[in-house]
C-alpha cells in the first residue's frame, strides 16, 4: 500500500510538471539539488536517476523475496475455488455445532498459555512469564499480518526491550522451539499415516523433515557444546574482514549463550514435557473443531490434519499462510473424510480462530507498550538495514 501510494503521488506530480531530483547532503542525507519553476523540490539520486527508476529497482529487489510466496498462495486459492463446491462450503459452516467451536476457542487460549511456559523454559526463566506471554501473542499477531515470518524476529526484538536480554540470546530459543515443532509434527504424521488411505507420500515427507530437524538439533547441540572451538574457527576465518569480525563476533557470543539450554539436560527435558503437553492441547482443541463439522470424527484425523498444516506452514506464502494453511489442512482432512467442502470449512474456521485469538491478545499486548503493528514493522525493517 505504501508503494502504491508513492506511485500515485509521483504520477500526480508529473501531471503538474514537477520534476524531482536530489543530491547527497551532509552526513549522507539527501538534499535538494534544484527547485523547478513551481518551487517544489523533487526526488531522485546523486546519479541523476529519476524517482520512478529508483522505485522500480527497489520494488523488484524486494519482490524476489515476497513474490514466490504470493504466487504459491494465489495458486492454491485458485485451485480451492475451482475444485470446491462453495455452496456446500457455506452450508457446512452454517450447520456446524457452535457450542463445540466456542469450547475450542477457549482451549486455544490455554494452548497459548502453555506455549508461553515452553518459551520461558527455553529462556531459562530469565524473563517474567507476563512479558513472555504478551510477547508471544505479539509475535503471532505479526506473523499473521507481516511478510517473511517477521513475527519470529519481532518476538526476539520486543522481548529484548522488556527483559534486557540480547536479541541474539533470545533468537536461538525461538529457533529451538520451531525445530521442536517440526520434529513433533513429523512424529505425529508418522504415527497416523499408516491408518490414512492415500497418504503414503506424507510418510516420506515426514521422514525427511524429521531427519532434517534431528540433524538441526544435533548441530545446535554441537555448537553449544563446542562453543569455544566454534568461536576460534570464526575468528580465524573472519580476520580478513575486521568489520564482520567485530560485529558478528558479539552476535555469536550471544547466540551461543542462548543455545546453552541444550547443555542442561534437566532443563531441556522440562521444555520437552511442556511441548508435549502443548501439542496434546492443540490436538484436543482441533479435535473439537473437527467434531463441530464431523460428529463421527476420530482423534487421528486431528493429528493428521495438524501435522500436515504444520508442514504447510513451512512453504513460502502470503502472511499468515493464507491459502497454504487451508490447502494443507483442508486437503489432509479431505483424504480421511472424502468431503472436500466440509474439510475446507473446518480449515477456514480453524484459521479464523487463530486470527481472532492472536489478533485480540496481540493487539492488547502491543497497546500496553504504546506500539502499533506498522510501528513495530518499521522498527524491524530499520534493524534489518543496520
Amino acid at each position: 500500500m505504501i508503494f502504491i501510494g508513492a506511485g500515485f503521488a509521483v504520477s500526480h506530480r508529473r501531471a503538474a510538471d514537477v520534476r524531482l531530483s536530489w543530491r547527497p547532503g551532509q552526513g549522507g542525507t539527501l538534499a535538494p539539488a534544484q527547485v523547478q519553476a513551481n518551487g517544489v523540490p523533487a526526488l531522485g539520486d546523486h546519479k541523476g536517476r529519476p524517482y520512478e527508476q529508483i522505485f522500480m529497482s527497489n520494488f523488484w529487489k524486494s519482490a524476489r523475496r515476497w513474490l514466490p510466496g504470493v504466487i504459491i498462495s494465489l495458486a492454491v486459492i485458485a485451485a480451492i475455488l475451482y475444485f470446491v463446491d462453495l455452496r456446500r462450503l457455506a452450508e457446512a459452516i452454517r450447520s456446524a455445532d457452535y457450542r463445540l467451536l466456542l469450547a475450542s476457542l477457549a482451549i486455544s487460549v490455554g494452548w497459548l498459555a502453555v506455549r508461553g511456559i515452553v518459551w520461558r523454559t527455553l529462556l531459562r526463566a530469565r524473563a517474567s512469564y507476563r512479558d513472555v506471554f504478551l510477547t508471544l501473542c505479539e509475535g503471532y499477531l505479526l506473523n499473521n499480518f507481516l511478510p517473511f515470518r517477521l513475527g519470529e524476529f519481532g518476538r526476539a526484538f520486543l522481548l529484548g526491550r522488556k527483559s534486557g536480554l540480547g536479541f541474539m540470546e533470545i533468537l536461538p530459543t525461538i529457533v529451538i522451539e520451531r525445530v521442536l515443532d517440526l520434529a513433533f509434527s513429523a512424529a505425529i504424521l508418522l504415527s497416523v499415516v499408516p491408518f490414512v488411505v492415500g497418504a503414503a507420500g506424507a510418510e516420506q515427507v515426514a521422514y525427511i523433515v524429521g531427519g532434517v530437524m534431528l540433524v538441526g538439533l544435533a548441530s545446535l547441540y554441537f555448537l553449544a557444546r563446542y562453543r569455544n572451538w566454534a568461536m576460534r574457527q570464526f575468528d580465524r576465518l573472519s580476520k580478513r574482514w575486521p568489520g564482520l569480525h567485530k560485529r558478528s563476533g558479539n552476535f555469536l557470543e550471544s547466540m551461543f549463550s542462548g543455545l546453552a539450554i541444550l547443555m542442561d539436560g534437566w532443563l531441556f527435558v522440562r521444555a520437552l514435557f511442556w511441548m508435549i503437553l502443548n501439542w496434546a492441547i492443540a490436538i484436543l482443541q482441533f479435535y473439537l473443531v473437527l467434531l463441530a463439522f464431523f460428529p463421527h470424527a476420530q482423534p487421528m484425523w486431528a493429528m493428521f490434519g495438524l501435522g500436515a498444516a504444520a508442514f504447510g506452514g513451512a512453504i513460502p506464502s502470503l502472511p499468515g499462510a493464507v491459502g497454504i494453511y487451508e490447502g494443507a489442512l483442508g486437503g489432509a482432512l479431505a483424504l480421511v473424510t472424502g468431503d472436500q467442502a466440509t474439510s475446507l470449512a473446518t480449515a477456514l474456521i480453524a484459521h479464523l480462530f487463530s486470527y481472532l485469538v492472536y489478533g485480540i491478545l496481540g493487539a492488547y499486548a502491543l497497546s500496553t507498550e504504546g506500539e502499533t503493528l506498522m510501528g513495530v514493522y518499521r522498527q524491524l525493517r530499520r534493524r534489518q538495514e543496520e
